[in-house]
């Protein structure tokens, strides 16, 4: 199957809303002492279907938290959103991280733990079910929850790569 080239989305094209998803204290030890870093996963979204995480690390917080979000401004893709749920259930897997994401009826909520729902909140979905498995690991977390969000096809899309018309996607 062909995989198609999707153009990057551009920053500055959208008002992004940024979420911390994890910030991890990292000491070296050097001969008068500890030295402490700070590495900040963080996510952004324009809360209508582009999402994307960027990782910042640094030796202050806050620091660490722009060098985030700067990082994640790079990383941007867009999701199918289908009246504020996914249009089907998807596996999303990324190291140890494994998520599985199903639609949900309207007025469910976003039931999801704390790194996946940054990830489905910041990306606009308002009902969905979402369930991590495996790995606990913020950072796997949430790279699964974006893998499973690329993999997911709109009926449109479908209806192009099959090359049939769209009321035939749905009466299959």
């Amino acid at each position: 199957m062909s995989q198609i080239r999707k153009k990057p989305i551009r920053a500055t094209e959208t008002e992004l809303k940024e979420k911390v998803v994890a910030i991890n204290r990292v000491a070296k030890v050097v001969k008068g002492g500890r030295r402490f870093s700070f590495s900040a996963i963080v996510v952004v979204g324009d809360g209508n279907g582009i999402v994307g995480y960027g990782l910042g690390k640094a030796n202050e917080v806050t620091d660490a938290i722009t060098k985030g979000i700067e990082d994640a401004k790079k990383n941007l893709i867009k999701v199918p959103l289908y009246k504020g749920t996914v249009p089907h259930e998807q596996l999303g897997k990324f190291g140890g991280g494994f998520v599985l994401i199903k639609p949900a009826a309207p007025g469910t909520g976003v039931l999801a733990g704390g790194a996946m729902r940054a990830v489905l909140e910041s990306a606009g979905y308002s009902d969905i079910l979402a369930k991590s498995k495996g790995s606990s690991n913020p950072h796997n977390v949430v790279k699964a929850t974006v893998d499973a969000l690329e993999q997911m096809r709109d009926a449109i899309a479908v209806s192009q790569q099959r090359r049939v018309k769209l009321s035939k996607v749905f009466n299959g």
